[in-house]
């Protein structure tokens, strides 16, 4: 195996629908390489077959791609059981207690429905190791092949899977609150959470006011979700509620609104959790690269250490087991809660988040008040091709001598996106002017050599 990845990105594989990776043909295949590699330790001889887990979003295209999945781990002897449409925590929490060999996210997050994806999970409800990764993917360099029909894998619908994730989902806010005398509104982007999500907080005694909430396989994430925290904002204005709660596509990341109509991304709102002297926090906090400096300040404030990493909620994920730390999130909204799950979960996250509001009896506004967040602005520069090694190590250059001219105060950062064919550039600092004149300076320089 040559350690370089074709496939798959910092979440999974992910690309426009009907275009490669994003067919059939590709996912058929996919399912049986995988299928061999979940089957390797196992005794099919003695009638041993790997179980696995295939998950959705409310994308259209996701029929198609779950079937020919199934037919792939089919064909390689592996039993498939299909949850239908279900936040991809759920799939991670189901795969684990149910003690199954993986499981297998249809999605493409936040992205459009012309756009769909495949994440995997292992039997502990980890995102794969890399070696994993390499490990389907030399699979697929062999053409796939199939058991003869005796040893062909099952599949069965498991019919109760939206259910046992609202009721974990429930369990990870404390027995001692509740959410009555509150008025939510939750945006469920047309997408994954959209059934499981209201029931969770009505149970918990919330009035919850739903929008976002009538898939139709086309307007996943149109103007709605995570993505659009402005939709829930006007919701929550309009009703004079009291909070309002985003999710993303497959309901791995929120956003949040206050009463006022103030948006908190997820750097805010991991604050927000990590201050609550009563939350279960091991050691400190993981940030990403991308964290505002303010928050990494307030961190210091209360003596709470604080670490960065990659963008990307796997390396979060990597930096907390490395720490034995369980608490770590970025500002796109996924926020890790290891004492509670596995990986990152919009509405587990947010129920962590109004737990710390009632037991401090604050509003969000309150909670972060001594947090003046500095401007930060971020360019994304769309790439026909990949950037060459030669391309990429000049644009860094253009930000190194860029962050020095700036000095201490700011801070500058260029980076290739892992999920879309993005050159990210972010410039922060302590003037929202020289701020923008910085990025519109770099994003000049750069497009220069492009």
């Amino acid at each position: 195996m040559t350690g370089i990845r074709k496939y798959f990105g910092t979440d999974g594989i992910r690309g426009r629908v009907g275009e490669d990776p994003i067919t059939p043909d590709f996912m058929l295949r996919l399912g049986y390489a995988a299928g061999k590699v979940f089957s390797k330790n196992l005794d099919q001889d003695k009638g041993q077959h790997p179980q696995v887990l295939i998950g959705k979003d409310t994308r259209l295209s996701g029929y198609m791609l779950e079937s020919a999945l199934q037919s792939g781990f089919s064909a390689a002897g592996v039993d498939v059981l299909l949850a239908g449409p279900l936040p991809t925590p759920g799939v991670a929490l189901l795969t684990r207690v149910m003690r199954l060999n993986a499981g297998v996210v249809v999605s493409a997050s936040h992205n459009p429905y012309q756009d769909n994806g495949i994440k995997f999970f292992s039997a502990q409800g980890d995102k794969l190791a890399d070696s994993v990764e390499l490990e389907i993917e030399e699979n697929l360099n062999h053409s796939p092949g199939s058991q003869v029909s005796s040893d062909l894998g099952k599949a069965k619908r498991v019919v109760d899977a939206v259910g046992r994730y609202a009721e974990f989902c429930k369990s990870t806010f404390p027995q001692d609150l509740d959410l009555s005398g509150m008025h939510i509104v939750l945006d469920c982007a047309h997408g994954a959470t959209y059934q499981v999500a209201p029931t969770v907080f009505k149970e918990l005694g919330a009035s919850v006011s739903l929008m976002g909430n009538e898939p139709n396989g086309t307007n996943i994430n149109d103007n709605c979700g995570a993505l659009h925290p402005n939709a829930v904002r006007d919701r929550v204005r309009l009703e004079n509620a009291d909070i309002g709660i985003s999710f993303d596509g497959d309901g791995d990341r929120l956003m949040m609104v206050d009463s006022e109509g103030l948006i908190y991304d997820g750097d805010q709102l991991l604050y927000v959790i990590a201050a609550n002297p009563r939350v279960s926090r091991a050691g400190g906090v993981v940030g990403t690269v991308m964290t505002n400096l303010a928050i990494e300040n307030a961190f210091k404030t209360l003596k709470i250490p604080f670490l960065r990493s990659a963008v990307g909620d796997r390396y979060v994920h990597e930096k907390l087991r490395q720490k034995e730390w369980t608490l770590g999130g970025e500002g796109s909204g996924h926020i890790i809660c290891l004492d509670k799950h596995t990986t990152g979960d919009g509405i587990v996250s947010s129920l962590q988040v109004l737990a710390a509001l009632r037991r401090s009896q604050q509003s969000l506004a309150q909670c972060l008040s001594s947090i003046v967040l500095y401007p930060q602005v971020l360019n994304n520069i769309r790439l026909e091709n990949k950037l060459t090694d030669i391309q990429l190590a000049c644009a860094q250059n253009f930000g190194k001598k860029l962050s020095v001219k700036l000095g201490s105060e700011y801070r500058v950062l260029i980076r290739e996106s892992g999920t879309e064919p993005l050159l990210r550039v972010m410039v922060e600092g302590e003037d929202g002017y020289s701020v923008d004149q910085a990025v519109k300076e770099l994003v000049e320089e750069i497009r220069s050599i492009l």
